[in-house]
């Protein structure tokens, strides 16, 4: 990975946006945000991101509902990290079929929350090598 790396933030909730920013701006991440599902499909498409941070349940469009679209355009899409208040075990079924990288129970701590996109981009790398 050439450059800084771009994350997308996308959550319906702009409290856990700005926690979730103060953890990575530290670690040199470039961060853009999205507070809907719409926003952030548009934002997708209007940017390469190298991580999609997507929480699970919003209004409208779910995180769920947003990968399922982005599948439909037939791009390649960035590795998603699905980010939800609730652990239920069918959610997270539904994250490892639509190819999830990481799954992060909010709240997440500063290092679960690194520690996934740190091994999350490890292995994207590794996957374009």
């Amino acid at each position: 990975m050439i450059g800084p790396t771009r994350i997308l933030i996308v959550d319906d909730e702009p409290d856990t946006v700005g926690l979730i920013e103060i953890t990575l701006k530290p670690a040199g991440y470039l961060l853009d945000r999205a507070f809907n599902g719409s926003e952030a499909i548009r934002k997708i498409k209007e940017q390469a991101y190298d991580l999609i941070l997507l929480d699970v349940m919003m209004p409208e469009i779910t995180g769920f509902d947003v990968v399922r679209l982005l599948h439909e355009e037939a791009k390649p899409i960035p590795p998603i990290i699905f980010l939800t208040a609730k652990s239920r075990p069918e959610d997270i079924e539904m994250g490892n079929i639509l190819g999830a990288s990481a799954y992060i129970v909010k709240p997440a701590t500063r290092g679960q929350l690194l520690d996934a996109i740190r091994a999350t981009l490890y292995e994207a790398s590794d996957a374009s090598d």
